[in-house]
């Protein structure tokens, strides 16, 4: 009996991703973000053909089960790496990216089991000039990108995956077998990934970086973060340094947060609860109950949030939202 699995990441490039100097080309319309993924995806190649994500790791794999034991394993899937559409006069040129080797280890496998890990990635065909640390001191070519995929099957047809390593750009969306929005990466480093990302820091020079991944964010909260961020006033961003507390327990407050990048903390009467990453909106329960903030949010990485002003979600959507952040009763 033959058992089929898969695990695919998707990679984009969201507005808040860029800093510094070299955002300022992709700012004046020489290049583009991304707008954020679907919840589920139905046609990974139509999306890579609409240039809407910049590459994807398909980690597709299968087993072979005789009488409860693995007897042959195999991929079925690899990489799909997208295009970079860059503003020309009055038109645009699209530049196809650079694909480097899928690099599939032999699968790991034992008398029920069998482990597959696969990494995809690339650079894109666009130049990126930049310093960086080390001789020549100057790089021309754009920095590699790439997800690192394990993948689990078992001979009782369950399976199990993660995403064991990744560039710190861009920010990376894991979906399952069925194509669904299941988790997604916490951080993006993009002056480390300019700096370090290239050459024999790559899974191509045998080096990897750890990914730090977070849960995925309700519907809700994606269509209020587009809000945020696209529709209403422009909100202020803050920058939290590794440690420091966004809010206080017990403190007033009537701003509402959008977590852009990091992980957050959120802690009860001193006790870790829960941990949030990028798209999660925080704040509202002290708009809608005391006034108080009802937990501390720490930053455990560096965190960047925007501000945003609560009269421009309804109330019935902090409602909506309150009812699922009640942490300290789970």
């Amino acid at each position: 009996m033959r058992i089929e699995s898969s695990v695919t990441s998707v990679s984009w490039i969201p507005s808040e991703a860029m800093t510094g100097p070299l955002r300022v080309p992709v700012d004046l319309g020489f290049g583009h973000y991304d707008d954020p993924l679907p919840d589920h995806i139905d046609d990974l190649e139509a999306l890579r053909e609409a240039d809407k994500f910049r590459f994807a790791n398909e980690l597709r794999a299968w087993i072979d089960v005789e009488d409860g034991r693995v007897v042959d394993a195999g991929y079925s899937a690899g990489g799909h790496m997208g295009s970079t559409t860059v503003a020309l006069g009055v038109g645009h040129i699209t530049i196809p990216a650079v694909s480097f080797p899928d690099i599939q280890h032999d699968p790991a496998i034992s008398a029920t089991t069998a482990t597959f890990t696969q990494t995809t990635g690339g650079r894109t065909g666009a130049p990126l000039p930049r310093r960086i640390s080390r001789p020549p001191f100057l790089k021309v070519t754009a920095p590699t990108v790439w997800t690192t995929l394990t993948l689990t099957i078992r001979a009782d047809g369950s399976h199990s995956f993660e995403l064991s390593g990744a560039s710190k750009m861009p920010r990376h969306w894991i979906y399952d077998n069925n194509f669904d929005l299941v988790a997604k990466s916490g951080m993006i480093d993009f002056k480390g990934w300019t700096q370090e990302s290239f050459g024999d820091n790559t899974p191509w020079g045998d080096s990897d970086s750890p990914a730090i991944v977070t849960a995925v964010e309700s519907e809700l909260e994606r269509r209020l973060s587009t809000h945020i961020m696209r529709d209403g006033k422009k909100p202020k961003i803050r920058k939290l340094p590794e440690g420091e507390s966004l809010v206080n327990q017990g403190d007033p407050g009537t701003d509402l947060f959008l977590l852009l990048d990091g992980v957050l903390s959120v802690e009860v009467d001193g006790k870790a609860v829960a941990e949030l990453g990028p798209g999660s909106i925080l704040g509202e329960r002290a708009l809608i109950e005391s006034g108080n903030r009802t937990s501390t949010l720490r930053a455990r990485t560096p965190a960047k949030v925007a501000i945003a002003s609560a009269s421009e979600i309804k109330r019935e959507a902090l409602e909506g939202l309150a009812a699922r952040h009640r942490r300290e009763v789970l």
